[in-house]
Formats: structure tokens, sequence, C-alpha cells
């Protein structure tokens, strides 16, 4: 079979083919199909099920490189797979457009986009589900988007809380012991989380939704003994929670709220012998309808470009020492 598909002519075509055309490579790999260019057009050969799939992955593709998003060759991998339903995507637009996460309270606007395919595939799940883990090493914006979520939906009224935590290792939760205020003692446990919220809105606008309870960042260990409705929650660094924290923490949902964890399982603190309460959690729940795992590699980290190979070489060096 062959089958002519027409090429936008405002894309950037490195964006679409990838540089000397790799993600057109990639698509005539894995799918079994021969791409040819033509005026203004690409011509797919293959059989019938391989031709179809394929129009559908360079579709998205021109939608994508239109919206001026990055692609990735896991990008394009995991449009691969998706085109063995494509019918999912009928009709959505965040691929074209990118996922824009907006808000609005007092005046103030943030927007934020999910920067490849793997962070709209995130944002979606987040949107969709009432529980959602997102496990994955360092910079590839598990917590920044789940904050970014958080504050989109508070602002559209769906929830009236967000609640952001994570468990303080290094005090052993025990931040009674500790001098100062509440305030003093968990602001450098809650830091990244503070930060996060003030990348996307204005410094007196989150001390003003701290002060009205609106945003409440807390360790772990206080959300014992509550009931958690009409919040979106954040749990994050995950990993460093105990079975019995883990537990704890996933039984305080409530009504009309969202629970969102991260962790990255490479970076466990915990004592050795103590099993990471998110590791069991996975093992457990993995398979729970309504429950979603959402998964970020190397490939995905959108920091500094030094991270990611900072990341590969510290795998590496685990897989030998585990030789």
């Amino acid at each position: 079979m062959s089958l002519k598909i027409p090429v936008p002519q405002s894309i950037n075509p490195v964006l679409a083919f990838g540089v000397h055309d790799s993600h057109l490579r990639l698509v005539e790999r894995m799918l079994k199909v021969k791409l040819t260019p033509g005026e203004h057009n690409l011509i797919i050969e293959g059989d019938d099920e391989s031709v179809a799939k394929t129009s559908y992955v360079l579709n998205r593709l021109f939608q994508l490189a239109q919206g001026n998003i990055p692609i990735t060759h896991e990008d394009v991998r995991i449009l691969i797979e998706k085109s063995e339903t494509p019918s999912h995507y009928a009709g959505d637009n965040a691929l074209k457009e990118g996922m824009v996460i907006s808000g609005r309270r007092r005046g103030k606007e943030f927007r934020v986009k999910p920067r490849n395919l793997n962070q709209q595939e995130y944002v979606k799940k987040m949107l969709s589900h009432d529980l959602v883990f997102s496990v994955g090493p360092a910079g590839t914006g598990k917590t920044y988007l789940a904050v970014a979520v958080g504050l989109h939906l508070l602002t559209k009224g769906m929830f009236s809380r967000l609640i952001l935590t994570r468990p303080v290792i290094e005090a052993g939760e025990n931040l009674g012991f500790l001098p100062g205020t509440l305030e003093e003692k968990i602001d450098p446990y809650v830091r990244p989380l503070y930060d996060a919220i003030h990348d996307m809105l204005p410094g007196d606008e989150t001390r003003y939704l701290i002060e009205d309870g609106v945003i409440e960042l807390a360790p772990l260990a206080y959300m014992r003994g509550r009931t958690l409705a009409n919040s979106f929650v954040i749990l994050d660094e995950a990993q460093n929670t105990t079975s019995l924290q883990m537990k704890m923490f996933l039984t305080r949902l409530g009504e009309n709220s969202k629970m969102v964890i991260t962790g990255d399982v490479s970076q466990i603190d915990l004592p050795v012998g103590r099993q990471s309460g998110l590791r069991e959690a996975e093992s457990y729940f993995k398979d729970v309808e309504g429950i979603a795992f959402h998964y970020f590699n190397r490939n995905d980290v959108v920091r500094h470009g030094l991270v990611k190979k900072i990341i590969e070489i510290y795998e590496n060096h685990d897989k030998k020492e585990n030789i």
C-alpha cells in the first residue's frame, strides 16, 4: 500500500523530522515502512496496518512541530506505541497546542507548557485520575508539573486547597525538638516546593494564599489523623517514606480530592534495611484501576544539559556495582 500525506509548510522540518531525518528513520525501523519525501508531501509505503499507524504518527509530529514543541526520539517512540490505538487521541488538541496550564486569582496569571510528550502524558494522567504516582530521576518535571496542575485546578475552583508535603528524613520528623517556630523549622524541607509555586505566582500572591490557608506546605508527619477533602495533595520525595508513612498518607484521601506522589527510587535516603514506601506501593497498586503510574527516565531531563549526563554516569556505575 502507498499513501501520500501533505507536509504543512508552516512547520520547522528539523523539529518534525529530526536532525538528518532521524525521526523518520526511527519510524521506518519501528513500523517497517519506507518514507519518501515528495514536493510538500511524504509518501508512505508498506502494509495497510503499518501505513495507517505511520500516517497517525507523522500527523502528530506535524502537530507538535506547529506548536514549536521540541521532539525527542523518546517522544517519537511514545507516539509509535500510541499508534496501536489512535482513536484514543481523536480530537485531542493538546498535541497541537501544547498542554498549556493556566489559572487566575486576584488578576494574576501563570502559564506552564510541558516540554515534551512524556510530560504531556503525565499531565493528562493527573487530570484524569485521582491518584497518580510519578517515578523518575531529578530534573524531569515530576514535582513542578504537579504543582502547576494543582494551581490550575485550584484557581478554576475545583479544589479549595493545595497541600504539599514531603518526609523529613534528616530530622526524623521530630520537629518539636528543633529550635524556632514551626515555619522556621519546616522551611528548609519544603523550600523546593515553595520555589516551584513562587516560580508560577508572584511573591505577594503566594504569601496571600499561604496565609489564607489555601496553600499549605507541611512535613508528612503533620498529615497524620487528617482527612484531606476538597484538596489537591502532592507528596514529594516519596522514595523516602516508610511503608507505614505511605499507608498513612494514602489513607488520608478524602472526598473530591486528588493525590500526586512523586519520587526517585535511585535516591533513597532511608536507613539500610528499611523498605521504601514508594517501591512497596508500586508493587501493590500498579494494576489497580483508578490509580495511574507514570515513569520518566534520563531522556526526559529538562534541567541543564549536564544533568542528563550526570544521571547516566551514576546509573552506569550502579549497574557495574550490582554485577
